[in-house]
């Protein structure tokens, strides 16, 4: 059987900007490969663009220089999509299972990406030489679980920038304990891609202290 790719959408071209053809080239790759290797489910391929590729680099604006920490990397989203649009951010991409680090690799070198590291590794084991500047992560689980690993990667005055759901609000309201024992401030929701995109993006980020 045939799988139906969602073609690139109109605006694509202008959120990768000069990068487009390093998106086309990892899109196409995950269309061909993805499901075959366990990296994305049969029901993706027709909304591999919208739902994936752009819904991960409309966080890219919200990065700062520095070095960025992608915990449960998978397939590369975001680690893989955010490191095609920011070249001038260095990234760190933590997976614990090989076959998903094996792929991360394989793209990391055909789209020449010298920015990127891949770390085999759970988020809670992980050695870093230094802190990192910002942690992102997207699909690994809800807020509360999730800020107590990615929290003490991030330096002093870093930030949490985490991919979630229309959902996003409450799983903060859910956290207030963990939010209150790890210190975070300004913790809040942000909504990216209104006016550009029919989907948005929701994150939720916070600073650590």
């Amino acid at each position: 059987m045939t799988t139906i790719v969602e073609p690139e959408p109109a605006a694509a071209a202008a959120i990768f900007g000069a990068r487009i053809d390093s998106a086309r080239a990892f899109a196409d790759a995950l269309a061909r490969e993805g499901e075959e290797r366990g990296l994305i489910g049969p029901l993706e391929p027709p909304r591999l663009w919208t739902r994936h590729v752009i819904n991960c680099a409309l966080v890219a604006p919200v990065l700062s220089p520095g070095v960025v920490g992608d915990i449960g990397s998978g397939a590369g989203l975001p680690g893989i999509v955010l490191a095609i649009a920011r070249p001038d951010v260095r990234f760190v991409l933590i997976e614990p299972m090989e076959r998903r680090v094996v792929w991360l690799e394989e793209q990391v070198r055909a789209l020449g990406l010298d920015n990127v590291e891949v770390v085999r590794a759970r988020a809670e084991d992980v050695k870093l030489p230094r802190k990192l500047d910002q942690v992102t992560a997207r699909a690994v689980s809800a807020f509360r679980k999730l800020a107590p690993i990615a929290a003490p990667l991030v330096r002093d005055g870093g930030e949490l920038v985490l991919m979630k759901g229309e959902n996003a609000s409450a799983e903060i309201d859910a956290a207030a304990k963990e939010i209150r024992r790890l210190h975070l401030s300004d913790v809040h929701v942000e909504v990216l891609g209104e006016g550009v995109v029919d989907e948005v993006t929701r994150i939720i980020r916070a600073t650590v202290r």
